[in-house]
């Protein structure tokens, strides 16, 4: 029981790894065809699901930098689908319950368990270098959509800018020693298919860009 409850856990975090990877390459796919550097619809639909589902693993694996990272970023997501004018083309309902998804899950923590809180942060000691490594890289991977956000607001547009992607990259690689440490194979697998993603959307910016210069 307790094999099947393990890699059951670790299913529903590949699930959701799977779901950001699959933004990632259909974004990256599109720009490879347009030439530059596009932030699609389906990239912030996949992001909304697949953030929801890792919070909740992030939530059962007591991981606190997990946590932190898909609460900030669930909003921005949302704000994305709204500067692309299709937040409003879901129904009303769906876009109340995808509102409450995270305040629920939160909620769980506080009120669903005695201990949960008191595990999150036994299981999250960021004084020791490693895991205060991770949660800095969890936080540059949210604070990259911040920055994204605010670059999109500036221009009244969803837009993926260069410095997102290098954020992201940097990011990765603190994640990656994360999770070596913590012997988590879903970030180790999602953090290692995604630096490539982000350095390749770094040099198709600068392609698109010497094509407008020239």
């Amino acid at each position: 029981m307790e094999f099947v409850q393990k890699y059951g856990i670790y299913g529903l975090g590949f699930f959701a790894q799977s779901l950001f990877g699959a933004r990632l390459i259909v974004q990256l796919l599109l720009s490879e065809k347009k030439g530059k550097v596009v932030s699609p619809t389906i990239f912030w639909q996949l992001s909304l699901m697949a953030s929801f589902l890792f919070l909740i693993y992030g939530i059962i694996r007591n991981d606190l930098v997990i946590i932190i990272g898909q609460t900030l970023s669930y909003l921005i997501y949302i704000r994305n689908l709204q500067l692309k004018n299709d937040w409003v083309k879901f129904p009303l309902i769906i876009r109340v319950i995808i509102f409450a998804l995270p305040v629920l899950a939160l909620g769980w923590i506080v009120m669903g368990s005695e201990n949960k809180l008191q595990d999150i942060f036994s299981n999250s000691d960021l004084s020791h270098p490693i895991i205060a490594i991770g949660a800095v890289g969890q936080l540059m991977l949210n604070l990259r959509f911040i920055y994204q956000w605010y670059y999109s607001e500036k221009h009244s547009d969803s837009i993926l800018p260069l410095g997102f992607w290098v954020i992201s990259s940097v990011a990765s690689v603190m994640i990656l020693a994360y999770a070596s440490y913590r012997l988590d194979p879903v970030l180790l697998v999602a953090q290692g298919m995604g630096i490539f993603v982000y350095l390749r959307n770094i040099v198709i910016h600068f392609k698109a860009r010497a094509k407008t210069v020239n």
